[in-house]
């Protein structure tokens, strides 16, 4: 029995290799996306492209869809992130917003996994730019073809 399997298997094999075509799960071909970035030669040295230029217009930015962190609409430059020190609890946390001017991070960064509010920000809510991040001002790598749920189905 185990040997029939084994031909079997070596049969199969054999035959994805020689028509030479590999084939999706929904059976199409394999489409091979362009890369994004970089060169075709992973080892090769590139000149690396500058950075876009940060959105610094302290604008609060609609959100897309709930739950949706909201995007830093400041210079982050040089803020300090570790496991001592996070600078965006010196304007964000409870106790400072009133001389910051900041919104207060959500209720959420005090819950632990179990639900139970914490004192203080939970650790697995301590880094902020793992959710957060800054909006830079550069065109998209891809299109975006995002929908608002509301606009589902809608007709233009």
């Amino acid at each position: 029995m185990r040997s029939r399997t084994l031909l079997g298997a070596a049969l199969a094999a054999g035959l994805v290799l020689a028509f030479g075509a590999a084939v999706s799960q929904e059976g199409g071909p394999i489409k091979i996306v362009p890369r994004l970035t970089g060169t075709a030669d992973p080892m090769a040295l590139e000149r690396v492209p500058a950075l876009g230029r940060p959105v610094v217009d302290d604008v609060r930015r609609m959100r897309n869809y709930p739950e949706q962190p909201p995007v830093i609409p400041h210079a982050i430059d040089g803020y300090q992130l570790t496991l001592n020190t996070n600078r965006c609890m010196d304007c964000h946390k409870r106790e400072f917003t009133e001389g910051s001017g900041a919104p207060m991070i959500s209720v959420t960064h005090f819950q632990d996994r179990d639900g139970q509010v914490l004192s203080d920000v939970t650790p697995r809510r301590y880094f902020c730019t793992a959710c957060h991040v800054q909006q830079t001002d550069v065109p998209p790598l891809v299109q975006n073809r995002f929908q608002d749920a509301k606009d589902i189905g809608r007709k233009p």
